[in-house]
């Protein structure tokens, strides 16, 4: 099948209203922020929202969460050995190109597949090899590096959050005959935020991964259902929202522009006289003109 043809960039709005839309460990789960008071959602964040939409789609996905596996593998590296089992680890094209060809996830982002000792399938042949049992030490390591690249989501003005703390009062353990001490707790929202993230989708990184303009659309679907299914107490249904997804398609495979400048067309701000945002009608949306780089404009669901 013909990969993608046109260099793709893209953006995407999001609207936080009363969620915390990516916790930071390190910080007690707090909604990130960085020095100058701006909310963060992780690249990492956005790309486990768009695997789970694809998996939700019926695409084959390798790096499924724990809390939504759709298979019996419990880690990647059984997945691997069983979906692939029959491909040899030692001839990395092949390799590469199998594991492209069954995941979506791995041909958009890439992948790195770096196992101490190797595979079950590498020990046993080495065993085969010289006639007597040891494990491969040295281990594998292949590297995939997909077309598909992701800005993390920064928001549009600072941000200001809340925390509050909650309280558990109801025995976990026990016959419940006698109450337990309450149990304390925190939980962090984001009042009110419009978050902004870019994009690109690499035709020569297409080519060695077999990423394809089917694929593109798919990447695009899940982007527009980027909160479908994903609510949770700290996100409730409702408070996240893609605003919008501007996606702007060349018309050839390098492009008539770089990255950087058609990321920079797209204008996302406060309205003059708003210093105080609560919505995204506070806030002004506009795409600069790029000569013969028309984008399509996407409302989200």
């Amino acid at each position: 099948m013909e990969t993608l043809k046109n260099k793709i960039d893209f953006a995407v709005i999001v609207s936080v209203k009363n969620a915390n839309p990516n916790g930071d460990p390190l910080n007690g789960n707090r909604p990130r922020i960085t020095y100058e008071g701006l909310g963060e959602l992780s690249d990492v964040c956005l790309k486990r929202k768009i695997r789970n939409r694809l998996m939700e789609a019926g695409h084959p996905i390798f790096v499924q969460s724990d809390d939504n596996r759709i298979d019996d593998y419990r880690s990647l590296r059984s997945r691997v050995e069983g979906e692939l089992k029959d491909v040899d680890m030692k001839d990395e094209k092949k390799y590469r190109d199998a594991a492209c060809q069954k995941w979506i996830d791995v041909r958009t982002f890439g992948q790195v597949f770096a196992y101490k000792g190797g595979t079950k399938k590498g020990k046993k042949a080495k065993e085969e090899e010289s006639g007597e049992e040891k494990s491969d030490d040295k281990g594998v390591s292949i590297g995939i590096r997909g077309p598909v690249s992701i800005h993390s989501a920064f928001s549009v003005a600072p941000i200001s959050s809340t925390s509050i703390q909650i309280t558990k009062s109801v025995s976990g353990e026990g016959d419940g005959t006698k109450r337990a001490s309450d149990t304390m707790g925190m939980k962090h929202r984001v009042d009110h935020g419009i978050y902004v993230s870019y994009g690109s989708m690499n035709t020569q990184l297409a080519t060695k991964t077999g990423f394809t303009d089917k694929d593109a659309d798919a990447i695009k679907d899940s982007l527009i259902k980027l909160f479908q299914n994903d609510a949770s107490s700290a996100r409730p249904e409702g408070s996240m929202e893609v605003v919008e997804v501007i996606w702007w398609k060349h018309n050839s495979k390098i492009g008539q522009y770089s990255s950087a400048q058609v990321h920079r067309s797209l204008e996302v701000k406060l309205k003059d006289g708003v210093a105080e945002p609560k919505n995204i009608n506070d806030y002004s949306i506009k795409i600069n003109d790029l000569d013969g780089l028309k984008p399509e404009r996407f409302t989200g669901l």
